[in-house]
C-alpha cells in the first residue's frame, strides 16, 4: 500500500457522550486508530474538534453556551482537557502530539501562512503528530474559518495531502436524510456535489458542522487536488480501508493529477484583495485560455486602492474569473494607458470557476 499524508478532522460528536462530556473510551479508540495508521507508514495531521464541548462543563455550564464569550471560555478550559486526553492516549504508542492553534489570520496573512506550513514539516520531519484546532478562545467572527471541516480541508490544500479524512457520526453521504427517508441511497463516491446536498443539516447537537458544511469542505479540498473521505470511526480497520480506497463511506474524488502549488493556494482561498481590476473580452481570453500574464491594456476599470505586491479580484463584466498579485499600483491605472506592461503575471494568477 502506498504511503499517504493523511489529514483527518474528527468531530465533536465523535469524541463526546451524548451529555457533552469528552469521552476516554472514545478517544482511546481514535488514538488506537491512529497509531495502526502511523505503523502503516502514513504521515498525519489531526485537525481535532471537541475543545468546547469538553470544556463547558467544567466551568459551569450546564449545556453547550451560545454566546462567543462563553464559547471562548469553555474553549480555554477545554483545549487542555483534550490535549491532556491525547498526551495521555498516545504515549502508549510512543507518539508524541504537538498542538498547533489557529485563526483566520495565519492563513490570510503571507507571512504567516508561510511560517505555519514551515512548522507543520518540520514537525512531520521528527515523526510528531501535529493535533491542529482553531483557536476559538480568541477568534471572533471575521477570523474563523466557520468550522473545522474547512480548516482541515485548508490544511490538506496547504500541505499537499493525499487524503483527507472527515470523520463524523454520519456513515456517508446519503442522497436524503435516512432517518426520515428510508429509500435514501448512499453515495460510494461524488465527482461533483449536487447543490442540494450542500444544504444537508447538521446531525449533532455538540457540533458546529453537518453533512452540507462537509461536502463544502471536499469541494475546496478537491480544487486543490486532495480527495476527501466523510465516514465514521467504528474501529481501527475504518480508517485503513478508508485509506486503502475500500472504506464504507463517501469518496469525492477529484480531477486527475491536478495539484495547486501553496502560494496559488494562498492567492485563491486565504489572502485577502486590496481592489478589483475590470478587464475585457480579449484579456479574459488571454488570461483564461491561452495562460498569458494579465497586461494593463485589457484593464478597463479599477476599484480600491493597492500597490504593487498585493493581491486583486479580476472580474470580466459581472463574474470573477481570478485573482492575482499586481504588478502596478493603482494610480498607474487611474488614466489612459499609452504602453502595455504585464499587471499580473501569470505566475502569480489563479483562475477562479
Amino acid at each position: 500500500m502506498k504511503r499517504k499524508r493523511i489529514v483527518i478532522k474528527i468531530g465533536s460528536s465523535s469524541l463526546t457522550e451524548e451529555d457533552g462530556t469528552l469521552s476516554p473510551v472514545k478517544m482511546a479508540a481514535f488514538c488506537h486508530a491512529i497509531a495502526g495508521l502511523r505503523q502503516k507508514g502514513h504521515e498525519l495531521l489531526i485537525v481535532s474538534s471537541g475543545a468546547v464541548a469538553a470544556g463547558f462543563r467544567d466551568i459551569g455550564y450546564a449545556a453547550r453556551p451560545t454566546t462567543v464569550r462563553a464559547r471562548q471560555a469553555a474553549a480555554a478550559a477545554g483545549q487542555a482537557l483534550l490535549m491532556q486526553h491525547y498526551r495521555f492516549q498516545l504515549q502508549h504508542y510512543r507518539i508524541i502530539p504537538a498542538q498547533l492553534l489557529v485563526t483566520r489570520s495565519d492563513f490570510s496573512e503571507e507571512k504567516h501562512f508561510q511560517n505555519l506550513h514551515a512548522a507543520i514539516e518540520e514537525l512531520l520531519s521528527r515523526k510528531i503528530l501535529p493535533i491542529i484546532n482553531e483557536n476559538d478562545s480568541t477568534a471572533v467572527d471575521e477570523l474563523t474559518f466557520g468550522d473545522n471541516d474547512m480548516l482541515s480541508a485548508l490544511v490538506g490544500g496547504a500541505l499537499h495531502a493525499d487524503l483527507l479524512m472527515l470523520l463524523t457520526d454520519a456513515d456517508g453521504v446519503y442522497s436524503a436524510d435516512p432517518r426520515e427517508d428510508p429509500e435514501a441511497v448512499k453515495y460510494k463516491e461524488l465527482h461533483t456535489i449536487p447543490e442540494e446536498l450542500l444544504q444537508a443539516p447538521s446531525r449533532s447537537t455538540l457540533g458546529t458542522g453537518g453533512i452540507g458544511t462537509k461536502l463544502l469542505a471536499s469541494r475546496a479540498a478537491a480544487d486543490t487536488g486532495v480527495e476527501a473521505y466523510i465516514g465514521t470511526l467504528s474501529s481501527t480497520e475504518d480508517l485503513l480501508q478508508a485509506c486503502e480506497g475500500s472504506g464504507s463511506g463517501t469518496y469525492i474524488r477529484t480531477q486527475s493529477g491536478r495539484v495547486m502549488r501553496t502560494r496559488r493556494q494562498w492567492i485563491a482561498y486565504h489572502a485577502s484583495a486590496s481592489g478589483v481590476l475590470f478587464i475585457d473580452d480579449g484579456a479574459k481570453e488571454a488570461v483564461l485560455n491561452r495562460g498569458a500574464s494579465l497586461l494593463t491594456v485589457g484593464i478597463s476599470k479599477t476599484e480600491g486602492t493597492f500597490f504593487r505586491g498585493d493581491i486583486v479580484d479580476v472580474y470580466a463584466g459581472a463574474h470573477k474569473i481570478g485573482r492575482g498579485r499586481v504588478l502596478v499600483d493603482h494610480t498607474e491605472l487611474s488614466g489612459a494607458i499609452v504602453e502595455s506592461s504585464i499587471a499580473v503575471h501569470r505566475d502569480e494568477w489563479v483562475s477562479l470557476n
